[in-house]
């Protein structure tokens, strides 16, 4: 039921643009076009029909999108998404070749640096 009404959303909206675009901002719009239709019926009855079916399908969205709310789906438990979120275990900017890590020297090794004894003092310079 929910698709359904989905679905009618849709297709109402697409019908909303084109009956928006086949208006006129100053009025003339689809009137303008039958010329000759316009001495006999008149500009105003092509310029209701618009406006009416504008307004209709304006009503038809909002009652459909109340009832598509009414019909959502509901979640089947009471956990959170976010309760259930792990933390990565690794970072994917420090993964090779992605992110950060591609600004570090392209001759500095791939591999995970090893905890080394700690290093002799540096000589002075002469």
């Amino acid at each position: 039921m929910y698709t359904l009404f989905v679905i009618l959303i849709v297709i109402a909206a697409l019908l909303m643009i084109g009956i928006v675009l086949i208006q006129e901002s100053k009025g003339g719009g689809l009137a303008s076009n039958f010329s000759s239709y316009n001495q006999i019926g008149g500009v105003r009855k092509t310029t209701d029909f618009i406006e009416k079916t504008t307004w209709g399908l304006a009503a038809a969205m909002v009652v459909l999108s109340v009832a598509c709310a009414y019909v959502a789906p509901q979640a089947l438990n009471d956990v959170s998404v976010m309760e259930n979120y792990e933390v990565p275990a690794t970072n994917p900017n420090n993964l090779p070749g992605f992110g950060a890590s591609q600004q570090k020297d392209a001759a500095a090794p791939a591999a995970p640096a090893a905890p080394e004894a700690p290093a002799a003092p540096a000589q002075p310079a002469k």
